[in-house]
Protein backbone atom coordinates (compact mmCIF):
# COMPACT_ATOMS: atom_id res chain seq x y z
CA UNK A 1 0.00 0.00 0.00
CA UNK A 2 1.02 3.69 -0.85
CA UNK A 3 2.33 5.80 2.25
CA UNK A 4 0.22 8.29 2.74
CA UNK A 5 1.27 11.98 1.28
CA UNK A 6 2.18 14.56 3.54
CA UNK A 7 0.06 18.11 3.52
CA UNK A 8 1.74 20.65 5.35
CA UNK A 9 -0.58 23.08 6.91
CA UNK A 10 0.53 26.80 6.28
CA UNK A 11 -0.10 29.02 9.36
CA UNK A 12 1.26 32.51 7.86
CA UNK A 13 -2.32 34.50 7.95
CA UNK A 14 -2.89 33.52 11.67
CA UNK A 15 -3.72 35.89 13.91
CA UNK A 16 -3.84 38.62 11.29
CA UNK A 17 -5.77 37.86 8.59
CA UNK A 18 -7.74 34.81 10.28
CA UNK A 19 -8.71 35.43 13.54
CA UNK A 20 -7.58 33.85 16.96
CA UNK A 21 -10.94 31.69 16.85
CA UNK A 22 -10.90 30.80 13.39
CA UNK A 23 -7.16 29.88 13.34
CA UNK A 24 -7.76 27.67 16.61
CA UNK A 25 -10.84 25.77 14.50
CA UNK A 26 -8.21 25.16 11.38
CA UNK A 27 -5.40 23.70 13.86
CA UNK A 28 -8.25 21.42 15.11
CA UNK A 29 -9.97 20.30 12.15
CA UNK A 30 -6.13 20.21 10.52
CA UNK A 31 -4.81 17.20 13.60
CA UNK A 32 -8.51 15.88 13.55
CA UNK A 33 -8.32 14.92 9.95
CA UNK A 34 -5.01 13.44 10.45
CA UNK A 35 -2.60 16.26 9.42
CA UNK A 36 1.11 16.34 11.11
CA UNK A 37 3.27 19.17 10.34
CA UNK A 38 2.50 22.91 10.87
CA UNK A 39 4.75 25.57 9.23
CA UNK A 40 4.57 28.91 10.18
CA UNK A 41 7.89 31.82 10.77
CA UNK A 42 8.44 34.11 13.33
CA UNK A 43 8.07 37.05 10.86
CA UNK A 44 4.76 36.22 10.29
CA UNK A 45 2.80 38.08 9.54
CA UNK A 46 4.34 41.55 9.57
CA UNK A 47 3.04 43.02 6.52
CA UNK A 48 -0.55 42.27 7.96
CA UNK A 49 -0.19 43.37 11.49
CA UNK A 50 -0.49 47.28 12.64
CA UNK A 51 2.68 46.80 14.81
CA UNK A 52 5.03 46.21 11.28
CA UNK A 53 6.19 42.82 13.32
CA UNK A 54 5.68 39.44 13.32
CA UNK A 55 5.07 36.62 15.88
CA UNK A 56 1.35 36.30 15.67
CA UNK A 57 1.58 33.17 13.62
CA UNK A 58 3.63 31.30 16.33
CA UNK A 59 1.83 32.91 19.56
CA UNK A 60 -1.29 31.24 18.65
CA UNK A 61 -0.02 27.97 17.48
CA UNK A 62 1.41 28.57 21.18
CA UNK A 63 -1.88 29.23 22.88
CA UNK A 64 -3.51 26.41 21.17
CA UNK A 65 -1.17 24.09 21.80
CA UNK A 66 -0.79 25.14 25.70
CA UNK A 67 -4.76 23.94 25.93
CA UNK A 68 -4.75 21.06 24.06
CA UNK A 69 -2.38 18.40 26.56
CA UNK A 70 -0.51 15.87 24.44
CA UNK A 71 -1.29 17.49 20.79
CA UNK A 72 2.55 18.83 21.07
CA UNK A 73 3.73 14.85 20.94
CA UNK A 74 1.14 14.65 17.99
CA UNK A 75 2.02 17.36 15.72
CA UNK A 76 5.67 18.20 14.19
CA UNK A 77 6.54 21.94 14.11
CA UNK A 78 8.10 24.13 11.41
CA UNK A 79 9.49 27.63 12.12
CA UNK A 80 11.65 29.82 10.52
CA UNK A 81 14.10 32.68 11.55
CA UNK A 82 16.13 35.16 9.42
CA UNK A 83 13.86 37.23 7.99
CA UNK A 84 11.99 39.42 10.79
CA UNK A 85 11.99 43.37 10.69
CA UNK A 86 14.29 44.57 13.42
CA UNK A 87 12.05 47.95 13.17
CA UNK A 88 8.49 47.98 11.88
CA UNK A 89 7.65 47.45 8.63
CA UNK A 90 11.39 47.49 7.89
CA UNK A 91 11.99 44.58 5.25
CA UNK A 92 13.67 44.23 3.61
CA UNK A 93 16.51 46.66 4.65
CA UNK A 94 16.61 46.00 8.42
CA UNK A 95 15.92 41.89 9.29
CA UNK A 96 17.33 40.73 11.82
CA UNK A 97 19.59 38.08 9.46
CA UNK A 98 21.78 34.90 10.19
CA UNK A 99 24.11 35.83 12.80
CA UNK A 100 24.31 33.86 15.41
CA UNK A 101 23.46 36.26 17.55
CA UNK A 102 20.36 36.86 15.74
CA UNK A 103 19.34 33.52 15.33
CA UNK A 104 19.69 32.44 19.18
CA UNK A 105 17.64 35.21 19.64
CA UNK A 106 15.23 34.63 17.00
CA UNK A 107 14.84 30.99 18.56
CA UNK A 108 14.15 31.73 21.82
CA UNK A 109 11.55 33.84 21.00
CA UNK A 110 10.30 31.40 18.84
CA UNK A 111 9.91 28.68 21.38
CA UNK A 112 8.52 30.98 24.11
CA UNK A 113 5.97 31.60 21.93
CA UNK A 114 5.30 28.11 20.42
CA UNK A 115 5.46 27.26 24.07
CA UNK A 116 7.16 24.56 23.54
CA UNK A 117 11.55 23.53 24.12
CA UNK A 118 11.81 21.90 20.73
CA UNK A 119 11.13 22.42 17.15
CA UNK A 120 10.93 19.93 14.76
CA UNK A 121 12.41 21.53 11.89
CA UNK A 122 13.77 25.18 11.97
CA UNK A 123 14.39 26.99 8.87
CA UNK A 124 16.94 29.80 7.60
CA UNK A 125 14.36 31.71 6.20
CA UNK A 126 16.40 33.92 3.70
CA UNK A 127 19.96 34.39 2.59
CA UNK A 128 22.21 36.49 4.32
CA UNK A 129 25.28 37.19 3.28
CA UNK A 130 26.80 39.68 5.02
CA UNK A 131 27.27 37.13 7.98
CA UNK A 132 30.18 34.49 7.12
CA UNK A 133 28.64 30.80 6.33
CA UNK A 134 30.64 28.95 9.10
CA UNK A 135 29.17 31.67 11.38
CA UNK A 136 25.65 30.16 10.38
CA UNK A 137 26.30 26.90 10.35
CA UNK A 138 27.74 26.74 13.74
CA UNK A 139 24.86 28.65 15.29
CA UNK A 140 22.27 26.33 13.90
CA UNK A 141 24.08 23.14 14.27
CA UNK A 142 24.21 24.15 18.16
CA UNK A 143 20.70 23.84 18.45
CA UNK A 144 20.79 20.73 16.95
CA UNK A 145 23.56 19.69 19.50
CA UNK A 146 21.71 21.27 22.06
CA UNK A 147 18.39 19.33 21.27
CA UNK A 148 15.89 22.55 20.99
CA UNK A 149 15.87 21.73 17.11
CA UNK A 150 15.39 18.40 15.57
CA UNK A 151 16.41 19.19 12.18
CA UNK A 152 18.09 22.42 10.02
CA UNK A 153 16.38 23.23 6.42
CA UNK A 154 17.01 26.56 3.96
CA UNK A 155 14.41 28.49 2.50
CA UNK A 156 14.93 30.49 -0.21
CA UNK A 157 18.50 29.56 -0.69
CA UNK A 158 20.64 28.07 -4.10
CA UNK A 159 21.18 24.68 -4.27
CA UNK A 160 25.67 25.80 -4.23
CA UNK A 161 24.78 27.95 -1.02
CA UNK A 162 23.04 25.08 0.51
CA UNK A 163 25.73 22.68 -0.67
CA UNK A 164 28.22 24.66 0.87
CA UNK A 165 26.63 24.60 4.37
CA UNK A 166 26.39 21.69 4.37
CA UNK A 167 30.10 21.19 3.79
CA UNK A 168 30.83 23.20 6.36
CA UNK A 169 28.65 21.23 9.33
CA UNK A 170 30.45 18.37 7.71
CA UNK A 171 33.66 19.53 8.52
CA UNK A 172 33.03 20.75 11.90
CA UNK A 173 30.79 17.33 13.20
CA UNK A 174 27.81 19.26 12.99
CA UNK A 175 24.00 18.78 11.61
CA UNK A 176 23.60 20.85 8.32
CA UNK A 177 21.13 21.20 6.33
CA UNK A 178 18.28 18.23 5.02
CA UNK A 179 15.64 20.07 3.87
CA UNK A 180 15.22 23.00 1.28
CA UNK A 181 11.54 25.21 1.23
CA UNK A 182 11.05 26.80 -2.26
CA UNK A 183 8.12 28.27 -4.30
CA UNK A 184 6.75 25.01 -6.56
CA UNK A 185 3.68 24.07 -8.48
CA UNK A 186 2.04 22.80 -10.74
CA UNK A 187 1.95 25.29 -13.41
CA UNK A 188 5.09 27.13 -13.92
CA UNK A 189 6.69 30.96 -14.35
CA UNK A 190 7.91 31.94 -17.31
CA UNK A 191 11.54 32.32 -17.19
CA UNK A 192 12.81 35.73 -16.47
CA UNK A 193 9.73 37.33 -15.41
CA UNK A 194 9.55 38.38 -12.11
CA UNK A 195 7.50 36.81 -9.27
CA UNK A 196 5.05 39.70 -7.83
CA UNK A 197 6.86 38.60 -4.30
CA UNK A 198 10.01 39.40 -4.58
CA UNK A 199 11.33 37.59 -1.60
CA UNK A 200 10.05 34.50 -3.43
CA UNK A 201 12.53 31.70 -4.95
CA UNK A 202 11.62 29.02 -7.15
CA UNK A 203 12.48 25.72 -7.38
CA UNK A 204 14.16 24.51 -10.73
CA UNK A 205 14.97 21.26 -12.61
CA UNK A 206 18.54 21.98 -10.70
CA UNK A 207 16.94 22.07 -7.63
CA UNK A 208 15.50 18.38 -8.16
CA UNK A 209 18.68 16.90 -9.74
CA UNK A 210 20.63 18.61 -6.54
CA UNK A 211 18.01 17.15 -3.77
CA UNK A 212 17.30 13.69 -5.43
CA UNK A 213 21.26 13.14 -5.09
CA UNK A 214 21.43 14.32 -1.54
CA UNK A 215 18.09 12.95 -0.05
CA UNK A 216 17.03 16.92 0.70
CA UNK A 217 13.44 17.04 1.64
CA UNK A 218 11.95 19.69 -0.50
CA UNK A 219 9.16 21.32 0.93
CA UNK A 220 7.06 23.94 -1.39
CA UNK A 221 4.82 27.16 -0.99
CA UNK A 222 2.63 28.81 -2.66
CA UNK A 223 1.57 25.93 -4.33
CA UNK A 224 -2.01 26.72 -4.76
CA UNK A 225 -0.67 29.76 -6.13
CA UNK A 226 -3.17 32.36 -4.01
CA UNK A 227 -6.16 30.49 -4.84
CA UNK A 228 -5.33 31.03 -8.79
CA UNK A 229 -6.45 27.58 -9.58
CA UNK A 230 -9.93 27.73 -8.83
CA UNK A 231 -10.53 31.41 -7.91
CA UNK A 232 -11.92 33.87 -10.37
CA UNK A 233 -11.03 37.00 -8.50
CA UNK A 234 -7.64 35.67 -7.95
CA UNK A 235 -6.17 36.25 -10.85
CA UNK A 236 -2.61 34.20 -11.79
CA UNK A 237 0.63 36.13 -11.94
CA UNK A 238 1.22 37.81 -15.19
CA UNK A 239 4.75 35.26 -15.12
CA UNK A 240 2.33 32.35 -15.97
CA UNK A 241 0.32 34.31 -18.95
CA UNK A 242 1.91 32.14 -21.72
CA UNK A 243 0.57 29.22 -23.76
CA UNK A 244 1.83 26.53 -21.59
CA UNK A 245 -0.26 27.40 -18.80
CA UNK A 246 -3.74 26.93 -21.12
CA UNK A 247 -2.07 23.11 -21.92
CA UNK A 248 -1.39 22.76 -18.42
CA UNK A 249 -4.93 23.59 -17.23
CA UNK A 250 -6.73 21.45 -19.44
CA UNK A 251 -4.42 18.44 -18.71
CA UNK A 252 -5.40 19.19 -15.02
CA UNK A 253 -9.48 19.51 -15.45
CA UNK A 254 -9.22 16.04 -17.50
CA UNK A 255 -7.43 14.58 -14.88
CA UNK A 256 -9.74 15.94 -11.85
CA UNK A 257 -12.84 14.84 -14.08
CA UNK A 258 -10.99 11.19 -14.05
CA UNK A 259 -10.52 11.54 -10.64
CA UNK A 260 -13.20 13.16 -8.89
CA UNK A 261 -11.26 15.75 -7.58
CA UNK A 262 -10.45 18.75 -7.43
CA UNK A 263 -7.76 20.76 -9.48
CA UNK A 264 -5.99 21.77 -5.66
CA UNK A 265 -6.20 18.20 -4.87
CA UNK A 266 -4.29 17.41 -8.26
CA UNK A 267 -2.37 19.66 -8.02
CA UNK A 268 -1.34 18.23 -4.10
CA UNK A 269 -1.11 14.65 -5.51
CA UNK A 270 0.93 15.44 -8.31
CA UNK A 271 3.50 17.48 -5.80
CA UNK A 272 3.74 14.46 -3.53
CA UNK A 273 3.33 11.76 -5.28
CA UNK A 274 6.39 12.66 -8.11
CA UNK A 275 9.50 10.24 -8.13
CA UNK A 276 11.56 12.86 -5.66
CA UNK A 277 8.42 13.72 -3.24
CA UNK A 278 7.63 17.27 -2.13
CA UNK A 279 5.89 18.30 1.02
CA UNK A 280 3.18 20.84 -0.12
CA UNK A 281 2.97 23.68 2.30
CA UNK A 282 -1.23 24.82 1.83
CA UNK A 283 -1.87 27.89 3.07
CA UNK A 284 -5.73 27.87 4.60
CA UNK A 285 -8.13 30.14 5.75
CA UNK A 286 -11.03 28.33 5.74
CA UNK A 287 -12.90 24.67 6.77
CA UNK A 288 -13.19 24.14 3.72
CA UNK A 289 -9.28 24.63 2.37
CA UNK A 290 -8.63 22.25 5.17
CA UNK A 291 -10.79 19.65 4.13
CA UNK A 292 -9.74 20.02 0.51
CA UNK A 293 -6.22 19.71 0.84
CA UNK A 294 -6.47 16.72 3.50
CA UNK A 295 -8.55 14.85 0.96
CA UNK A 296 -5.78 14.88 -1.02
CA UNK A 297 -3.83 12.72 1.28
CA UNK A 298 -5.64 9.78 0.15
CA UNK A 299 -5.27 10.66 -3.82
CA UNK A 300 -2.99 8.66 -6.12
CA UNK A 301 -2.39 9.44 -9.74
CA UNK A 302 -1.71 6.28 -12.86
CA UNK A 303 1.30 6.25 -14.19
CA UNK A 304 -0.59 7.47 -17.23
CA UNK A 305 -2.34 10.63 -15.38
CA UNK A 306 1.21 12.15 -14.24
CA UNK A 307 2.85 11.46 -18.07
CA UNK A 308 -0.42 13.48 -19.22
CA UNK A 309 0.64 16.11 -16.47
CA UNK A 310 4.19 15.98 -17.21
CA UNK A 311 3.56 16.22 -20.82
CA UNK A 312 1.41 19.70 -21.05
CA UNK A 313 3.11 22.56 -21.02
Amino acid sequence: MATEITIVLGALAFGTRVDEAQSVDLLDQYTELGGEWIDTANNYSWWMHPSGLGGQSEAIIGRWLGKRPGMRERVKLSTKAGAEPTVPNGYPEHVEGLSAAALRAALGKSLDLLQTERVDLYWAHIEDRSVPLEETVEALGGFVADNRVGRLGASNHPAWRVERARMLAAERGLTGYTAMQLRWSYLQPMPGVALPQSGHVHASAETFDYVGATGQWLWAYNTMLDGGYTRPDRPLPEAYAHPGTARRLAALDEVAAELGATRNQVVLAWLAGGPIPVAPIVGVTTAAQVSEALGAKALRLTPDQRAKLDAAG
